[in-house]
């Protein structure tokens, strides 16, 4: 590929995935994918654990997020 940032259609994308993502893992150059001439997602490579920002930690859960939500809290249905 090479040049600049690489786009293509989804329709090439989806017929050429696989080369497309070892491409994408070799080079360490993003691509974007493209929907009627506009960017509609991005492929990019993989940058490993050490430069991840790890999430552990980083959410708290404030009440109780296990038992269903009852129809009468849903706003939408009032």
């Amino acid at each position: 590929m090479g040049g600049a940032m690489e786009s293509l259609t989804v329709s090439k994308f989806k017929a050429t995935c696989l080369a497309v993502v070892e491409e994408v893992a070799k080079s360490k150059k993003p691509v974007i994918i493209t929907k009627r001439g506009k960017p509609i997602a991005e492929l990019i490579p993989y940058a490993g654990e050490t430069e991840q920002i790890p999430l552990k930690d980083t959410v708290a859960f404030v009440g109780d997020i296990v038992s269903p939500v009852a129809a009468e809290d849903w706003e939408a249905l009032k």
